[in-house]
């Protein structure tokens, strides 16, 4: 076959479409009019074909509604050009952004150790894709393997049991099996080598051959790092193992390295394939498109195919927005030889995937798609009930589908001749339209050869459905399905799960915690010193470029003796919390921050750090202020920028919320004189200069005369010199843009100003000095010019970055800031400042202009100069402690020596007379212990033990005289909730968190976000732990490694090196708490294993989610996940999964509340409770904004049969009866606490005593995040986390009266949990909020 041609603009390069045709070519996109039928029978002559061609061009003009082009084939025998299938264009779309960085050589099979064996035998399976050869043999997978069963043992009814045998095994993820219409070949879906699906194809000569046993060394062994992988030895190993496995004579027809391919199904002909492949936007909410593949495919590099159905495009929408439609075909078969058969979910029509749809309405319909004429028309509607998976029989006549019908799955027959519809089985599984799911909304099914049958899967089995011919020649039921019995030999090679354990009571132990994570960076004139904000206040710190670059140490929990402890601002409120600090320029001592206050909102302060001096700036109006910036003049009378926010969920939206915006003023410094002055500054002629808020920071230039601001993508100059507009607004120009960045940072332009020299554009041309900016969480430095000339800065590799771009981060970073002379850059992560010296990036120019993937790094790093910082704050054992005194002495006025001994233990907490559901043991006989006492100092259990002695008397501890006693009166005691699913919005606010106070209200001392900002989340953590506020102990995964589209969230894990910089990132913020990371959706299986071998050496666990990925969900256990997050898509699991499952030592979280599967949690939630006028729901009011509540007033009735989380939770059930640890998470939906509640009421529903869930709420949830060494049941050692019911209230009976909580302890400190008003140490005490609410 010779080379193929195509349009430039149109036609992807080298792409085959017919092994009868050598080159292709753009022709008239009207394939239907009598023209192109005419030019395809007749056209026989170039010259000819030409002049048809021009006719049908000016004849019929060209189509602009239609993103397709017609492909015209020259047959190699005859010479003659014919039209053949047509291209979908995409609008001109281009899919060539992702991935941003290529994977390095990788195998999951030898690059990764799965070293456990697991064998079982099934009867039944979950969700099997099923295909039936010409000969008649079944072929099916099941759990990443694929069977088969030989045609000549299946039987004629339900009578035996037969043997599926295995045909391709290992730790590849193979499924969706299809025989090409000869019978001679296999085409599935496999995951091998890099671990992203695609398609490949081995010989078939029948069931029997291809599943023959091939005996050989064990081949199971961990990979050997030193081997030689071209050595002969290893070739030989590794050609052992594929034969093996049955795939050694397999090869691969796509080569995708990013998006993925399933379901091929074979062309009549045989010799091309149509398959679906998914393209993922900022969601990873995969859409379909039709590819065309030919075989064999000499050209399988990423990308190649032709895309034969693609993504419509909604209303309004442009060809640039094609890439975010989130909608597309999928399901495709071939119905003859130019026509082909499709599903489509047609209720989403805005391009946004929702959740939690209404299946009886219908979701899917079907089509036919003319790829010769490009005439699309729809087959079966969507309502109702929905239309999806088809399947066609051998003759072309009847389509097969499946539908909802009320509380059934019926399989449904159509007859396209006559468009008759029947419905002949009501006892197929609820198919999985109202989800995204790659997998198939439901397993493909296939006609026996003579099409007298269905063979489909369903309810965990394999079934026969009997087909007859009526008189009219339309098929319809031909008797009672029946079961094909069937047995096989499950064998799994599975990694040892990511388990460890966090230190969380030992790092208690400390007298002072650690602050790791820092943010709102900012450098002095001279790059001497910085200020920075760590958890509620504000510090400084000297600088010492002398130092040698540092190592980043993501380890270590000691604390390094060198570092010197940074240094508080002054302040006037030391209670308060602080923000958003900087220095005043030319002032070298002084600082300006802002105070916020739940009552009186923000202030800013300035700051004496010389002579330790604070002073209030007054003159504004009551309102949310934040960046405060000072003109870089001289003297002590300034400009003043700042800027005004509205109101927000946290801050409220009631109070002070009018005219947001960027806004300068003038004010008078403090005067230099006058040590300890505390004295108050006046801001005056303050206007608002844009409506506009920048995200970043600002700085004057030019004096007072302009403002840089800068946002994630943008920096820009607001002229102040000139004149407003009408609007009051002035000039702005943007002066520096990054295509994909986070964060960016400029400094003014000045004539030496160059990366790599001198630079002769830079006067002429440049409008900044340099840019740093952040892309795909790396920091990068850009010659000002490149920005100047209008180019968005970006850092994939290839001719489309930056030019003259270097990497000046090893792991990442943060809060970019520079020296007012520009000469220095600095930029956080964890509790290391780092800095550069721009000027000595000229000692790294050979290597950053050779180095076009990391852009020189490896030399930059050793310019680097990367200093410690250390803050700590007391911990909250030694708040307890002095805070038990003070109210003991504020109490007793005696001084003698009892007084004196009581006053010794007054910092002890005993709770008496308690039933006690300890969770020690995990068993309900053993861990509910009557009549208890349990003993708490210093945040701890230090002893449990009976009230009452073996004689009946009161046990009373005579070490504890002045201890604090709380009567239980009999009522049950558990350990505190851990949601190890928790979800919230407002970490990064300044204001005290109704959220973390909500959370801890419902008895939830415990909770682990696995999807949130890494940073600020630290620092929420912070104020927690510091006293500044209440709320329970919050871990959390950090920002997401992510594999949909967008710089912020973005990270391709294309080699180990960064996979290691994935974690340190994590790591250093949140040291010995950080021990988790969320791998979201990652396409290639290659980066989720790169990142689990480094989470070994940081001991950190695993939380993913697959999102409704089934095969994903699969992996994820095989290859040693902590947990999965979510529930499985696929509600009711069988032997194979749940064995699997259970044998892992993988967690789940399935999270009913939003569950997969059907209509979330949530809906029934607000149907069946009236969330804002319930009497219990006071408290909800007492701690949630009311706005909230009233938008979750309503909602719809939906049938139970709707609900999928009631299969949800029988299944974990089960799944927990064979030993997985399945965990209570309420995904943080309105109403939050509530909802936590909830979420264990579903866990019920599936057949779980109320012991059972409770231990899932304790015992399992901390086992999971590895804390159960510190929390999570009731017993001598394990931090004071618990909740206290009221008497008479018996959880273990009604599991709907979990939230009808009397006290919530959280290390040793009580509050009421009605009110959150303080029971001790400090009783009456209460958290502010600011105000939430209009009534």
């Amino acid at each position: 076959m010779g080379d193929i041609k195509s349009s430039k603009d149109d036609l992807p390069e080298k792409q085959l479409l017919d092994g009868r045709f050598t080159s292709i070519s753009p022709a008239n996109p009207k394939g239907s009019s009598p023209i192109s039928v005419l030019t395809r029978h007749i056209c026989i002559h170039p010259f000819l074909c030409a002049l048809l061609a021009s006719y049908a061009l000016v004849f019929y003009g060209i189509p602009r509604i239609h993103q397709w082009t017609t492909l015209l084939v020259t047959s190699e025998s005859t010479g003659a050009t014919v039209p053949k299938f047509k291209e979908d264009t995409a609008f001109g779309w281009k899919d060539n952004i992702y991935p941003i960085r290529e994977h390095a050589p990788w195998d999951i099979s030898t690059d990764f150790p799965s070293v456990r064996k697991l064998v079982y035998d099934v009867e039944e399976g979950t969700w099997l894709r099923v295909d039936v050869s010409p000969d008649g043999d079944i072929v099916f997978d099941m759990l990443g393997d694929i069977y088969c069963i030989p045609w000549d043992v299946i039987p004629s009814s339900a009578t035996s049991t037969v043997r599926a045998y295995p045909i391709l095994q290992g730790v590849p993820y193979d499924s969706d099996p299809h025989i090409s219409p000869d019978g001679t070949q296999l085409a599935f879906r496999s995951d091998a080598g890099l671990g992203i699906s695609n398609i490949w194809i081995k010989p078939w000569s029948g069931c029997r051959a291809a599943s023959e046993p091939v005996h050989g060394d064990d081949l199971w062994l961990l990979p050997n790092p030193n081997a030689d992988p071209e050595s002969e030895e290893s070739n030989k190993k590794n050609h052992r193992r594929l034969v093996r496995e049955g795939r050694a004579d397999a090869f691969k027809i796509t080569n995708e390295t990013f998006r993925w391919v399933s379901d091929a199904r074979w062309h009549p002909d045989g010799d091309k394939l149509i398959a679906t492949k998914w393209h993922t936007s900022e969601r990873t909410i995969p859409a379909g498109e039709g590819w065309l593949y030919d075989i064999p495919s000499p050209y399988i590099s990423p990308g190649d195919g032709v895309r034969l159905v693609g993504r419509s495009l909604p209303l309004g929408w442009t060809s640039e927005q094609y890439g975010d439609q989130q909608i597309g075909p999928e399901q495709f078969i071939w119905w003859g030889d130019d026509r082909l058969i499709y599903s489509k979910n047609v209720i989403d029509t805005n391009g946004q995937y929702e959740y939690s749809k209404d299946v009886y309405k219908g979701i899917n319909a079907i089509f036919s798609y003319n790829v010769t004429s490009g005439v699309t028309e729809t087959l079966v509607d969507a309502n109702p009930g929905g239309a999806s998976r088809p399947e066609i029989s051998h003759d072309g006549r009847t389509l097969a589908f499946v539908r909802r019908v009320r509380d059934k799955e019926a399989l449904v027959l159509k007859d396209l001749e006559s468009g008759t519809i029947r419905n002949i089985w009501y006892g197929l599984t609820y198919d999985l339209s109202v989800i995204s799911a790659p997998m198939g909304t439901y397993p493909s099914f296939s006609f026996t050869p003579t099409d007298d049958a269905i063979i489909v899967w369903a309810a965990g089995s394999l079934w026969t459905v009997p087909l007859s011919v009526d008189d009219a020649g339309e098929r319809t039921r031909g008797g009672e399905p029946w079961k094909i019995k069937w047995k096989a030999t499950i064998e799994k090679r599975m990694a040892t799960t990511r388990l460890s354990q966090a230190p969380v009571a030992e790092e208690e132990e400390k007298p002072r915690q650690r602050i790791r994570a820092f943010t709102e960076l900012s450098v002095d004139a001279k790059g001497e010193r910085v200020t920075f904000r760590a958890g509620a206040k504000t510090y400084w710190q000297a600088l010492d470029h002398s130092a040698t670059p540092a190592i980043v140490d993501p380890l270590s929990n000691e604390d390094n003796e060198n570092v010197n402890e940074a240094a508080q601002l002054p302040v006037l409120y030391a209670n308060a919390t602080y923000y958003s600090p900087s220095f005043i320029p030319n002032e070298p001592n002084l600082l300006i921050h802002t105070r916020w206050s739940d009552t009186f909102f923000s202030t800013f302060e300035i700051a004496d750090i010389l002579r330790d001096a604070a002073f209030e700036v007054e003159g504004l109006p009551l309102g949310r202020y934040d960046k405060p910036t000072i003109c870089e003049c001289v003297g002590l009378n300034r400009r003043i920028a700042f800027v005004r926010k509205g109101g927000d969920a946290m801050t409220g939206n009631i109070v002070a919320i009018a005219d947001p915006g960027l806004y300068v003023g003038s004010l008078t410094l403090p005067s230099p004189f006058g040590w300890g002055q505390r004295g108050k500054v006046r801001v005056r002629d303050v206007k608002r200069v844009s409506k506009d808020i920048p995200s970043g920071k600002m700085r004057f230039t030019e004096g007072a005369s302009k403002l840089i601001i800068h946002d994630a993508s943008t920096a820009s100059v607001i002229n102040l010199s000139t004149s407003p507009n009408d609007l009051g607004e002035y000039p702005t120009t943007t002066i520096a843009k990054g295509k994909m960045s986070t964060e960016i940072s400029v400094t003014p332009p000045r004539e030496s100003d160059s990366l790599h020299g001198p630079n002769t554009r830079l006067a002429a041309a440049a409008t900044v000095g340099h840019v740093a900016f952040v892309d795909f969480l790396q920091v990068y430095l850009a010659d000002g010019v490149e920005a100047s000339e209008g180019n968005a800065l970006w850092s994939k590799p290839g001719p489309n970055a930056t030019h003259g771009l270097a990497r000046v981060s090893v792991d990442g970073g943060h809060d970019l800031s520079w020296s007012a002379d520009g000469k220095r850059l600095f930029w956080l992560l964890g509790p290391y400042l780092h800095s550069l010296e721009v000027s000595r990036l000229g000692e790294c120019k050979r290597a950053i202009r050779h180095d076009s993937n990391s852009f020189g790094i490896d030399c930059v790093k050793t310019l680097l100069n990367v200093q410690e910082i250390y803050v700590a704050f007391e911990h909250e054992r030694s708040r307890i402690k002095k805070a038990a005194s003070d109210a003991f002495v504020a109490e007793h006025t005696c001084n003698d020596q009892k007084t004196h001994d009581r006053h010794l233990t007054s910092d002890i907490l005993i709770i008496r007379n308690a039933t006690v559901v300890s969770m020690i043991t995990g068993n309900e006989r053993n861990d509910i212990l009557h009549r208890r006492t349990l003993e708490i100092r210093d945040g701890v259990i230090v002893e449990s033990y009976a009230m009452y002695d073996n004689n009946g008397v009161l046990n009373i501890s005579p070490t504890a005289p002045g201890a604090k006693i709380i009567d239980a009166e009999g009522a049950m005691v558990v350990p505190g909730f851990v949601d190890v699913h928790a979800h919230w919005n407002g970490q990064d606010t300044v204001a005290s968190s109704w959220e973390q106070r909500t959370f801890l209200a419902y008895g939830c001392t415990t909770v682990h976000n696995p999807s949130i900002d890494t940073v600020t989340t630290w620092t929420e953590r912070a104020r927690v732990e510091s006293g500044s506020m209440i709320g329970p102990r919050i871990f959390h995964t950090g920002t997401i490694i992510y594999g949909g589209a967008g710089g912020e969230y973005h990270q391709d894990i294309a080699d180990m090196a960064e996979a290691r910089s994935a974690l340190i990132r994590l790591k250093v913020e949140g040291g010995p708490y950080s021990f988790s990371y969320k791998n979201y959706q990652l396409p290639a299986r290659a980066s989720r294993q790169r990142l689990i071998k480094v989470a070994k050496e940081l001991e950190m666990r695993v939380y993913p989610e697959g999102g409704m990925n089934f095969d994903w969900d699969m992996t994820y256990i095989l290859d040693g996940m902590t947990t999965v997050e979510h529930s499985l898509p696929i509600p009711i699991v069988y032997q194979d999964v749940m064995t699997l499952f259970a044998e892992s030592g993988t967690g789940n979280t399935p999270t009913h509340i939003v569950n997969y599967g059907g209509v979330f949690g949530e809906t029934h939630v607000w149907a069946h409770t009236a969330v804002p006028f319930n009497q219990k729901q006071v408290l909800l009011r007492e701690f949630v904004p009311h706005a909230l509540l009233e938008t979750i007033s309503s909602s719809l009735a939906v049938p139970k049969d709707a609900y999928q989380l009631f299969n949800t939770s029988a299944s974990v059930h089960q799944m927990t009866k064979m030993g997985i640890f399945a965990n209570i998470g309420a995904h943080g939906e309105p109403p939050l606490g509530l909802n936590y509640h909830k979420e264990m009421w579903f866990f019920a529903q599936g057949g779980m005593t109320p012991y059972e869930v409770l231990r899932s709420a304790t015992r399992h949830g901390a086992t999971s995040l590895g804390l159960f060494r510190s929390l999570g049941s009731l017993e001598p050692g394990k931090l004071a986390d618990m909740v206290i019911y009221p008497a008479g209230v018996n959880i273990l009976k009604d599991i709907n009266l979990t939230p009808q909580i009397r006290y919530v302890i959280k290390g040793g400190r009580v509050w009421d949990a009605e009110t959150m008003i303080e029971e001790w140490p400090e009783k009456g005490k209460a958290q502010s909020l600011p105000p939430l609410n209009a009534d």
